[in-house]
This record gives C-alpha cells, structure tokens and sequence, in this order.
C-alpha cells in the first residue's frame, strides 16, 4: 500500500479525524451498498462527504481498504448488539427467542448491512479473509447460543442434537432471506416479507420454528 502523506487543512479549519473517519464510512456505506465493489467510486464518496480522494487515502489506504473497513464497522455494529444481549435471567425457550428477535431486529433496521454481505459473498468472502480484526471478532452469539443449548438440553426441554453454529445458520437465514429477498419473493408471490402489518406475523412465526425443531419429539433411530 502506498503511503499518502496527511493532506494540507484548508481554511485554517482542523477536522475532527474521528469524525471525519466517521462521516466518511457512513457515506461509503451507502455506496457501497447501492452500486456494489465495482460500481462504488472513492470520487463520489469524496465529493459526497465534502472532502478529497487524497483523504480518503490517507485514512483508509484506497478503495479495497475502505470497503474492509466499511465490513468491520457493520459486522461490529451486530456483535455488540449481541455483546448486550441479556438472557440469563430467562428460562431456555425464552432465552433462543429472544436472540431470534434481535438477529430479526437487526437485519431488519440495516439493510445496508444485508447488501454488503451479499455482495462480499459475490467476491467470495476476500475481503473478510484479509481482515484481522474480522477474524478476531467472532460472533458473541454464538457463546449465547451453547449456553441456552447447555441449559436446554440440561433440563430436557430441548430434544435436538443441534451445535450452536447450525442454529446460527438457521436464524440468520430466515432473518437474511427476509430482506435480501424482499423484490424477488413480492414479484413471484405477491407478499412483501417486510410490510409493516406482517412483521409481528414473521417475529413470531421465526421464533416459534427454532423452538419447535428444539423441542420436537425425535422419532427412534
């Protein structure tokens, strides 16, 4: 990665560097998503946040480091959701769904977020495969997910033989579908999976799919 020196202020003015970082993924976030890797443009994302392309380099390093960079705030915004999820004084089947909820909540209020994971998976995931920090950051969900099973199966109301990552799987795609799907599943069928008067009607049905194949009785080998 080449080097770009700090550029000059103008107007005797001093940016806030945080905030300017800030403003700068916030834009790049959008434009991502809307155009996608190739079709997004550091130009516009500069003339977008009233500032230069020479400090967008100088921030972030270029267009492939600004999208690494745009990946790790959206995916930390999720694990910190899940980092203050507090389930622990709720029984097991009270507890998966309330972490059902809050993946629902969430893909629900950025669907921004959605875009780019859709669209990293189009690049086959490199971007992430470069990231450190992504690779560190694991998913608190996860943690939250053994530790209801433990107490589930524990108490003998969960029946299933199931790890934490496959009903991580099944949760996030339902919540995922919903809203990456959204054009194609109205154009086919009719229904719009986001209408406000069925949300409630989805929250529930999802929450009541992952009980019922924790909880369902197992037929003998």
């Amino acid at each position: 990665m080449t080097s770009v020196d700090e550029p000059a202020r103008t107007g005797g003015r001093t940016r806030d560097a945080a905030r300017t970082r800030a403003e700068i993924l916030d834009v790049a976030t959008q434009e991502f998503a809307r155009a996608g890797y190739d079709g997004a443009r550091v130009d516009e994302i500069a003339a977008l946040t009233r500032t230069t392309k020479r400090m967008i380099y100088y921030y972030f390093g270029g267009k492939e480091q600004l999208f690494t960079a745009v990946l790790e705030r959206a995916y930390g915004v999720i694990r910190e959701a899940e980092q203050g999820l507090d389930v622990e004084h709720l029984d097991p089947v009270a507890a998966i769904r309330r972490l059902a909820e809050l993946t629902f909540d969430h893909h629900e209020q950025h669907p921004d977020f959605i875009r780019l994971v859709s669209i990293e998976n189009i690049h086959g995931a490199e971007h992430i495969a470069a990231s450190e920090k992504l690779g560190k950051i694991g998913s608190p969900a996860l943690d939250v997910i053994r530790r209801i099973l433990a107490a589930g199966q524990e108490s003998g109301l969960f029946t299933a033989d199931v790890d934490a990552v496959d009903l991580h799987a099944m949760i996030s795609s339902f919540c995922f579908f919903r809203v990456a799907n959204r054009s194609t599943f109205g154009a086919l069928f009719g229904r719009d999976l986001v209408d406000p008067a069925r949300r409630e009607h989805y929250r529930t049905m999802l929450g009541d799919m992952v009980i019922a194949y924790l909880t369902a009785e197992r037929a003998a080998d």
